[in-house]
């Protein structure tokens, strides 16, 4: 019988882990789909970990680790990735804004033949104008930098074991899982869901977070703010040359104006540029750094008992615990 895994990335969920194992177990259990449950927490500060314990003790389809510290979502992930077992992975939020109810649905159209299966937002539901405003911005910038629809997509998706399998075999540090879905091209299917309500805590997303997230993903995966230094040089050239036919023109007619207000704008003008094209290079030769030193995407600090095999990080499984 076919293995589902759910990966659960969870940062300060404490109050989310019992109802979420709960409302999962139920419904593949009620749909005769064979499961294991895994739940990551990013080096929470609260006692998600301590939760994700209880849940394993109750139920022995249920397994979890813990990183030393917080390593981001995409990182919780890819551990949860590593740790499957299943020939279908899906991936998911630990608060429940991705509806479980859609899993059958994803789960049939696997077993049809598809390997992947990309979930679909019609809705977002209830948010603020300010984080439906910079989730817009968020998306509008990622679809226009990577080349992809990112404006419905999530990371609520089910993977067969072979792209699963693609995705854990790239070297790269800083991944985009999102967006390496598509970049896989395999053949995918798609569902449609709404955005559901939290019941228990807030979003941990905010203006900010969403803009680094936003520029980490786009250099990780496109080269096309590099790009925008030879148009912003290109642009300053043409400002720089029209600037000196006309500035010609006005000395050979004797209409030349005094002062220095022309020369400090074109130093302003260009000043910029430059400094915005070293901010843009700077951080991809910071994104190289980062890669050439070859650190792991995290460490896990602790796993539960029932968790086998090895995984990147401090944690192996020949080691004494």
């Amino acid at each position: 019988m076919a293995l589902l895994s759910i990966v659960l990335p969870a940062y300060n969920e404490e109050q989310n882990i019992e109802n979420t194992a709960k409302t999962l177990s139920g419904l593949l259990e009620g749909e005769q789909i064979d499961y294991e449950l895994v739940f990551v927490s990013d080096g929470s500060r609260d006692g998600t970990y301590d939760e994700i314990l209880k849940a394993a003790k109750r139920n022995p389809r249920i397994k979890g680790a813990e990183f030393s510290r917080n390593f981001g979502k995409e990182a919780g992930i890819f551990a949860g990735l590593e740790l499957t077992a299943g020939d279908a992975v899906v991936v998911m939020d630990c608060d429940l804004q991705h509806p479980p109810e859609v899993l059958p649905q994803m789960w049939k159209k696997w077993q049809e033949g598809a390997e992947i299966v990309e979930g679909i937002k019609i809705s977002r539901g209830k948010e603020s104008l300010m984080h439906r405003l910079s989730a817009g911005l968020f998306y509008s910038i990622m679809s226009r930098l990577i080349k992809m629809d990112m404006n419905s997509s999530s990371d609520y998706k089910l993977l067969d074991r072979k792209v699963v399998n693609v995705l854990l075999e790239l070297p790269e540090r800083n991944t985009f899982f999102r967006a390496l879905t598509f970049w896989s091209g395999f053949r995918t299917e798609t569902v449609e869901y709404e955005v559901q309500e939290r019941q228990y805590g807030e979003s941990k997303w905010s203006f900010w977070s969403l803009m680094k997230y936003a520029i980490a993903n786009a250099t990780s995966f496109s080269t096309l703010p590099l790009q925008l230094v030879t148009v912003m040089g290109i642009i300053s050239i043409l400002f720089s040359l029209i600037l000196a036919v006309q500035t010609l023109v006005k000395f050979l007619t004797g209409t030349a104006v005094e002062g220095f207000t022309t020369v400090i704008l074109l130093i302003l003008i260009i000043g910029g540029f430059l400094m915005l094209s070293l901010g843009i290079i700077g951080h991809y030769i910071a994104r190289i750094y980062e890669e050439v030193k070859g650190r792991p995407k995290y460490i896990i600090s602790r796993v539960t008992d029932n968790v086998r095999g090895s995984v990147v990080g401090s944690w192996k499984k020949d080691r004494t615990r």
